[in-house]
């Protein structure tokens, strides 16, 4: 069985600072790209940031750089989302998701995407 358990979300006062996390069992996580993907209250999907296969190379969106990192354990089978600078904006439930093909179009429309994560909820609030 292919599980994502992601952790790592909570409440945290603007300008603070979350690490989430994503540990994958049941799958070789290795051939997959990995993306962060949220969701905020009323609103779509947003993509947010992808890793490839080998941590090589990492992409961002635009309300995200220069503030949030993605990083990627192949030996532990987890990804990981380093948020500083946090913003209210950025209150939305985070998910991981598995792809081995798309871009940030197709994963956000789930058209790419092989499995998702449960979700972690991120609230930045004063």
């Amino acid at each position: 069985e292919v599980r994502f358990v992601e952790s790592g979300g909570g409440m945290v006062q603007p300008g603070g600072s979350l690490r989430l996390s994503c540990a994958a069992s049941g799958l070789t996580f290795s051939i997959y790209d990995m993306n962060w993907v949220r969701q905020a209250p009323g609103k779509g999907p947003e993509w947010v940031s992808s890793i490839v296969t080998g941590g090589s190379s990492t992409y961002y969106a635009d309300s995200v750089k220069g503030r949030f990192t993605i990083s990627r354990d192949n030996a532990k089978n987890t990804i990981y989302l380093q948020m500083n600078s946090l913003k209210p904006e950025d209150t939305a439930v985070y998910y991981c998701a598995a792809d081995r093909w798309g871009s940030a179009v197709t994963v956000v429309s789930g058209a790419s995407v092989d499995y998702w994560g449960q979700g972690t909820q991120v609230t930045v609030s004063s």
